[in-house]
């Protein structure tokens, strides 16, 4: 009788272990499947946040990058049309320099997408198209203001003020997009470039 009352418990206790092993595999993590911690955002508001030398040295160069591609597109178009038709209304030609700095920036980026990670065209292309354009509307239209201002719509190649004026705003279109270029490469892990 004590033999079938140990018996007609076992089935309960292998039952509990079971149950019991069950629940502690799912609560705990196996060595295979470790769950990372989660990772302490810093505010943007904090200096903390501002001062990753890593962080800004990557977007002094994405923002180089983009300088380069927008501003030679952006000052050939400008300058062609200033220097050819002087009278076009400034909204025109600052709109089709802007347009044209995109595309040129679009183009390099392209080119130095599809030579630097060995991808077709079509993703290099899709990847470009995926940069900020609200950094390159921001650069485009800070270093055509500043154009505007210093130059006031006029092309004087042999002018050493036009030169200078070309380089404050090609110095203007590098300064005023870095903060926001930084904030989206910390806070939201993504680049210009």
């Amino acid at each position: 009788m004590l033999h079938s009352i140990i018996n007609s418990r076992r089935p309960c206790l292998f039952h509990f272990k079971q149950t019991l092993f069950t629940r502690i595999r799912m609560t705990s993590t196996c060595c295979h499947h470790k769950v990372k911690s989660p990772e302490k955002k810093t505010p943007p508001t904090g200096l903390k946040f501002w001062s990753d030398p890593v962080t800004w040295q990557r977007t002094r160069i994405n923002t180089l990058r983009c300088l380069i591609g927008c501003t030679s597109g952006d000052f050939s178009t400008m300058w062609y049309l200033q220097y050819h038709y002087p009278d076009m209304p400034p909204i025109y030609s600052t709109a089709a320099a802007m347009v044209a700095g995109i595309s040129t920036s679009l183009v390099l980026e392209t080119v130095l997408l599809k030579r630097s990670m060995a991808i077709p065209y079509s993703a290099a292309f899709k990847t470009a198209m995926g940069m900020s354009f609200v950094s390159m509307l921001v650069m485009e239209l800070s270093e055509n203001l500043m154009d505007w201002h210093l130059m006031g719509g006029q092309v004087l190649f042999h002018d050493p003020k036009f030169w200078l004026a070309a380089a404050a705003s090609t110095a203007v279109g590098y300064v005023v997009p870095l903060p926001y270029n930084y904030w989206r490469l910390k806070a939201l892990g993504k680049s210009c470039h």
